[in-house]
């Protein structure tokens, strides 16, 4: 079983919406804190946003006010709406599931779904 399964991925023009899904298991879901990631070409890899299991959120200084991440526990799925986007949105989305355990982080990386904003 793969542990994530990314959709919602495409080309959208400068000012548009996308919504991005993240399927994982239940295990994964209810125990680590659900992100996105994304990495431009050229680029470092970069964290967009996360929830915790509690529904705390954390977002990057270059999308809060434009992009909203939340969780469906019922479909153990997490979502990322991004409004208004730009073309510096254009990048490579991966969802991720971490947590620490004895002071040791693991990891779970999805497929990635590439996101091209432009006109």
């Amino acid at each position: 079983q793969v542990p994530l399964v990314e959709s919602g991925g495409g080309l959208v023009q400068p000012g548009g919406s996308l919504r991005l899904s993240c399927a994982a298991s239940e295990t994964i879901f209810s125990f680590y804190v659900m992100g996105w990631y994304r990495q431009a070409p050229g680029q470092q890899r970069e964290l967009v946003a996360s929830i915790n299991s509690g529904g705390s959120t954390n977002y990057a200084d270059s999308v809060k006010g434009r992009f909203t991440i939340s969780r469906d526990n019922a479909k153990n799925t997490v979502y990322l709406q991004m409004n208004t986007l730009k073309p510096e949105d254009t990048a490579v989305y991966y969802c991720n599931a971490y947590r620490v355990l004895w002071g040791k982080r693991s990891d779970y990386w999805g497929q990635g779904t590439q996101v091209t904003v432009s006109s």
